[in-house]
């Protein structure tokens, strides 16, 4: 079928509210002599509002482009490019327009209608050049994939296809045009592997390396250098393409790849994902046939994702993250914080030097880290000069940055150093009396009005303050192993903690670069509440005599980055036996907990891994010490998913009633920051809605009407 005998009125109807991008042409004259028409995508707003590209902005880009294809058969122009407003090209599809299809039929007009549009970029008589100017992500760089030609500025914030991260496909040519640019190989990791690392996008010059790019230019002078290159091209200058793939990669490297590429999923992430796998099939497609056929499998399998469940739950999980995080509920007021000059760390561990990286490397402030005798800080502070160096080999620091950096920190077993200091962390011992005993300590010491913050991953915040002077500046400031890289802090408040220590832990979470969430003072607070559910449910299995290979796959559904005892394993099997136990001491009809699981504790190793870091069995030590503990009825993969989901529909349900945090959607932001719950599940409330665990826990549904895809409701 010719895109050019859709109706595509049934979405052009759905326009109201959109944020339409425009598309203004100039006529420049390059050096030559030649005439390049400049289309510069503009929505109109500034840089916080990146241009979409919603049906009427697509049906305005393709009237312009007819207008332009008219233009060069009569020979006024001899090439056409493309660029956006300043910092950005465009950031891909209109979300909030995608979700309100209403359809199968449409969600496939959607797609067609980008190809349509975007397809003519490449049949306009003369040749096209996108000039990527800044941000270029989905539909954006889908723009630049269509053209015939690319430059890049080497400031441009990002360049990614994210789709697949979001539970779609690059449906706009990007899972055709791309591997038949830079090789099957590049185009995997670009359109599956770096969505799936934290949505990973791409730099410029790691753009012009893949070959999606043919020039990459300075900010300085961009569209200069950019035009004068495009005449050059114009005037018969050659461009290579070294990535781009040959017959024999075709043959033999493609297929293996993608035989590759399917095993290293189903390892990391199960079957359950969708979408993966549709750009996956895609991909494997895109190495034979027409662009034509290319754009029409596009079409369909666009069409059947944007309709499904786990788009539905990508979107909520999406509007969390984007808007939920960034204004967090139940924050004081931000001009109640108190400026942080100093900070001090009480610890000199792997956990406080982690700390201590971070705040001076963020905050830019002098970090005082302490502990029980010099070798300890030492080591802390050797290790923090040893980091900060990898950053500056790595050309994330600048000699001078790290210099700076360095001569921030300070290391001493002098308490009385922290006279100064304005927001005090501790990261000892995972116990009351020794928080309780340093806190009582510094109290003694600090300003009146110095912030105190503990980062228990689950004691009582109130219990560790109540031998304080002044219980009112303690607050919980509880972080996510690894500390750089996990995006949340749960900040904990006490019925004594005074708004301005709130306030200040919200500032200073904010200015560190992660994203807060205010709960109550209860064990576990969310994440780690909410894990322990899921670890103990797990071990339940395994001590009524279920194979540990057999728990982790029962698990599987859930979507989590990892099983059950991978994540005990990663995060030490010390610590998950001492969350076990806060848990089952506060809620002992609901949380399980085995006194053999501090043996195990005690073991060097006590899981065996294969190379993609999945638990295979145990080791020969952990087992001896599990025969005498463990049951002969082991429990089926169903019967083991249904007792954690319905656990954890109960446990949210509660948390919910005892006002932990205010609403489902800040349990379900904590666990997707926090424990890496998938998008595609919403977190976990709409995927325990859409499984009946929450009709079965507690007869309701956590969302009224439940988070589903327009072809399940």
């Amino acid at each position: 079928m010719s895109y050019e005998d859709v109706d595509f009125s049934p979405i052009q109807a759905l326009t109201e509210g959109e944020v339409i991008t425009h598309s203004p042409v100039r006529d420049i004259r390059l050096a030559s002599g030649k005439t390049l028409a400049l289309i510069t995508l503009d929505n109109g707003r500034d840089h916080n509002r990146p241009s979409t590209l919603g049906p009427a902005t697509l049906t305005e880009l393709g009237e312009t482009l007819d207008a332009l294809k008219a233009r060069a058969a009569a020979g006024e122009i001899q090439a056409v490019g493309i660029t956006g407003k300043q910092y950005i090209l465009a950031a891909g599809a209109d979300l909030s327009d995608i979700s309100k299809v209403g359809s199968r039929d449409n969600a496939r007009l959607i797609a067609q209608l980008g190809h349509k549009v975007l397809g003519k970029l490449g049949e306009l008589g003369v040749p096209s050049f996108a000039f990527v100017n800044g941000l270029a992500l989905g539909g954006g760089l889908e723009i630049a994939l269509n053209s015939s030609y690319r430059t890049v500025d080497a400031s441009a914030a990002a360049i990614a296809l994210p789709e697949v991260f979001l539970g779609i496909i690059p449906g706009w040519g990007g899972a055709y045009l791309l591997p038949n640019l830079i090789g099957i190989e590049n185009a995997l990791e670009v359109v599956i592997s770096n969505p799936l690392k934290q949505n990973r996008m791409l730099k410029p010059q790691q753009a012009f390396d893949l070959g999606i790019v043919d020039a990459i230019f300075p900010a300085a002078n961009y569209l200069e250098n950019s035009l004068a290159w495009a005449d050059a091209v114009l005037g018969g200058k050659k461009v290579e393409r070294k990535n781009e793939p040959g017959k024999i990669e075709r043959l033999t490297k493609w297929p293996i790849a993608i035989k590759m590429a399917r095993g290293m999923l189903e390892s990391k992430i199960g079957t359950v994902p969708k979408s993966p796998y549709a750009a996956l099939d895609l991909l494997d497609k895109a190495k034979s046939g027409t662009k034509a056929e290319g754009f029409a499998r596009e079409d369909e399998a666009l069409a059947e994702l944007v309709t499904g469940d786990q788009f539905a739950a990508s979107m909520y999980a999406f509007d969390l993250v984007q808007k939920r995080a960034k204004r967090p509920v139940g924050a004081p007021d931000k001009e109640l914080a108190k400026k942080v000059t100093k900070v001090g760390i009480i610890g000199a561990g792997l956990m406080a030097s982690q700390f201590a990286l971070l705040f001076v490397r963020k905050l830019q402030v002098p970090v005082l880290i302490t502990d029980l005798d010099q070798a300890r800080v030492d080591k802390g502070v050797a290790y923090i000069h040893e980091e900060i160096g990898k950053l500056e080999a790595k050309g994330r620091l600048d000699s001078d940055a790290a210099n700076r950096l360095r001569a921030l920190v300070t290391g001493t077993t002098d308490k009385t150093l922290y006279a100064d200091c304005d927001f005090v962390i501790e990261a000892v011992f995972e116990e009351v009396g020794v928080k309780q005993q340093v806190f009582g300590e510094i109290e003694k010491i600090i300003a009146e009005d110095a912030i105190l913050a503990t980062n228990t991953s689950s004691l009582s915040v109130e219990e560790i303050g109540s031998k304080l002077a002044h219980p009112e500046r303690l607050v919980g400031f509880h972080f996510f192993n690894p500390v750089a890289v996990m995006p949340l802090i749960e900040i904990v408040k006490t019925p004594a903690t005074a708004d301005a220590a709130l306030s200040t832990a919200f500032v200073v979470a904010k200015n560190l670069g992660k994203n807060a969430v205010l709960t109550a003072d209860a064990p576990g607070f969310v994440v780690n509440r909410l894990l322990a559910k899921v670890m103990g449910e797990a071990a339940r299995a395994v001590y009524e005599g279920t194979p540990i290979a057999d728990v982790e796959k029962a698990f599987g559904p859930l979507g989590l980055p990892m099983g059950p005892f991978q994540l005990i394993d990663l995060v030490g099997w010390k610590v998950a036996a001492h969350v076990q136990d806060t848990m089952v001491h506060a809620f002992p009809d609901r949380f399980y907990a085995n006194e053999n699981f501090h043996a195990l504790a005690e073991l060097d190793a006590v899981v065996e891994k294969d190379k993609g870091g999945r638990v295979t069995g145990w080791t020969k030590q952990a087992e001896k010490v599990l025969k005498p503990a463990v049951g002969k009825a082991p429990a089926s993969a169903a019967t083991i998913l249904q007792r954690v989901q319905d656990g954890l529909a109960t446990e949210i349900k509660l948390m919910l009633d005892e006002g932990v945090v205010p609403e489902v959607e800040d349990i379900d932001l904590c666990l997707i920051l926090g424990a890496g719950w998938p998008f595609i599940d919403g977190g976990a409330s709409p995927y325990l809605d859409r499984e009946g665990a929450s009709d079965r826990a507690f007869g309701a549904s956590f969302h009224t009407p439940q988070i589903r895809g327009i072809e399940s409701r």
